[in-house]
């Protein structure tokens, strides 16, 4: 059984993909970026693109039955790595106590004022 997650976000359908896919127990976070889905803006900090893309990914796991406590896996990917450091308050305080494996990735992202892109896996509980 396959559960498909939308944010409605206009990428999810031009793009065809889902915001996560719940499979086998298992929650696949597409990588998300810090875009507000409800007015389509993009703020111009990292930080504030971090905080928005916790949101988003917190929201969908919900929807999952699953919260960011229960997330194995996170990859973070930055544009720039000097910008890592401002992410590390809302990162450290959003996965206290699941710690997942992670990894931080610099490279370029689908549009310019992207700033930082997270992706999850998460096992659903019980």
């Amino acid at each position: 059984m396959r559960q498909r997650i939308s944010t409605g976000s206009p990428f999810e359908e031009r793009i065809g993909y889902s915001r996560a896919v719940v499979c086998d127990g298992w929650v696949f976070v597409a990588g998300t970026t810090g875009y507000d889905y409800a007015t389509m803006t993009m703020p111009e900090g990292v930080a504030e693109q971090c905080a928005n893309a916790l949101a988003t990914i917190a929201k969908a796991l919900g929807e999952a039955s699953a919260t960011l406590d229960d997330v194995v896996r996170v990859r973070y990917i930055l544009t720039d790595a000097a910008e890592w450091p401002a992410c590390w308050p809302m990162v450290s305080e959003a996965f206290a106590r699941a710690r997942p494996a992670a990894t931080m990735i610099v490279a370029g992202l689908q549009e310019p004022e992207m700033k930082i892109e997270i992706e999850v896996t998460a096992r659903l509980p019980g």
